[in-house]
């Protein structure tokens, strides 16, 4: 395909002391087609790396960069075949995708704590520091290496429930909790930085995603063509991403066709959230201020509403402050307001004129009635 990038590395082949000119041994190959430079613009903001072992004649991995687009569809946007996961061959594959793919800036990428993962990020040749791209652990692999040094029972759960908090105080509540139950475990998460490993300190760049589930499903596609020759598994992977690019144009040029203007999966989000909107009551108490209470209600039934012409206009996003907590002391009973006796207190309002007076029938058996 015309616009293919590959990057071919090789080594040469000696012969007692003479070097063989004729013949080269294959040592790297990172390869990426046209299409998939240019699906990642619509994609969201992010890469997950990930590598698969191959399983033929000849040992090595295949690292991919693996995307994802509005309607949560994965997407291979770029492969290297390398001889292990390791320092010099992570940067190889990195570089490349930055240079040729991931040209955006703020690209957050996700990965495991491999180390060699770590020093091709961290070298200033690829380009991969901040502000120009982020990176985040997936919490599954820290949640493995965690394990390995905490037996606990609980102490997995209490990492990943810390991890997945959306709020500050949601986090440090997990926090506390680690903390009485073993303070090596916090100490053990304090070494990571935690923007690296909570969702609520990501700023938004993680889009919600915590783990490299999507590069562990195309690994699971391509278990298959990881026991190939070189040429044949580049020839899968073109043949398989064919395929893939046809059924998603036909279904992007059918959404066009119906005047669609948003992706299936915000139109999904926007209906849910209209229907969940229906159990919420809302109170207004300062307009200017734009100060109101939310209460959430449990849904009575199904309502419908007929608008024959309706109009729908883009309003300001109010700031959420949600109340501060209470710092100051613990709030208990008054015990001189207690009642000394026991059990239902006496009725002792005296009715007046307005009172409406409710005639109260006799109660009757079952065969009265």
């Amino acid at each position: 395909m015309a616009g293919t990038v590959t990057v071919l590395k090789t080594s040469p082949v000696r012969l007692g002391d003479q070097v063989d000119e004729s013949t080269v041994y294959f040592h790297r190959l990172f390869w990426i087609f046209p299409p998939c430079i240019e699906a990642f613009w619509h994609c969201k903001p992010l890469v997950s790396i990930d590598g698969t072992h191959l399983y033929g004649k000849y040992g090595g991995t295949l690292l991919l960069a693996i995307a994802q687009d509005g309607n949560s569809n994965i997407l291979p946007i770029a492969f290297a075949l390398v001889e292990g996961e390791n320092a010099e061959s992570c940067s190889f594959f990195l570089s490349n995708l930055r240079l040729h793919v991931t040209l955006q800036e703020g690209i957050l990428v996700f990965s495991d704590m491999h180390n060699g993962i770590k020093a091709a990020l961290e070298a200033h040749e690829n380009d991969w520091l901040r502000p120009h791209a982020f990176r985040v652990f997936c919490i599954r692999h820290v949640a493995a290496n965690f394990s390995l040094s905490f037996k606990c029972k609980d102490a997995r759960r209490m990492l990943v429930n810390a991890a997945y908090a959306k709020t500050e105080v949601e986090f440090y509540y997990w926090f506390d909790i680690m903390w009485t139950e073993n303070l090596a475990m916090c100490d053990w998460a304090n070494r990571m930085e935690y923007d690296k490993w909570t969702q609520h300190e990501d700023s938004g760049r993680q889009f919600r995603h915590m783990t490299t589930n999507i590069s562990e499903c195309v690994n699971s596609v391509l278990k298959g063509t990881c026991n190939l020759q070189v040429t044949s598994l580049v020839k899968t992977t073109y043949g398989r991403l064919a395929e893939l690019f046809v059924v998603r144009g036909q279904t992007a040029e059918t959404q066009l066709g119906s005047r669609h203007e948003f992706c299936q999966a915000l139109i999904k989000a926007i209906d849910q959230n209209i229907r969940d909107s229906r159990c919420f009551t809302i109170t207004l108490y300062d307009r200017h201020q734009s100060e109101y209470t939310v209460a959430e209600t449990t849904p009575t039934g199904n309502f419908s509403l007929d608008v024959q012409r309706a109009q729908v206009r883009v309003c300001f996003a109010y700031p959420r402050r949600p109340m501060a907590p209470y710092a100051g002391p613990t709030i208990i009973p008054n015990p001189n307001m207690r009642r000394a006796r026991e059990g239902r207190p006496n009725v002792t309002r005296i009715l007046g004129s307005m009172d409406q007076f409710v005639v109260i029938h006799p109660k009757r058996c079952g065969l009265c009635r």
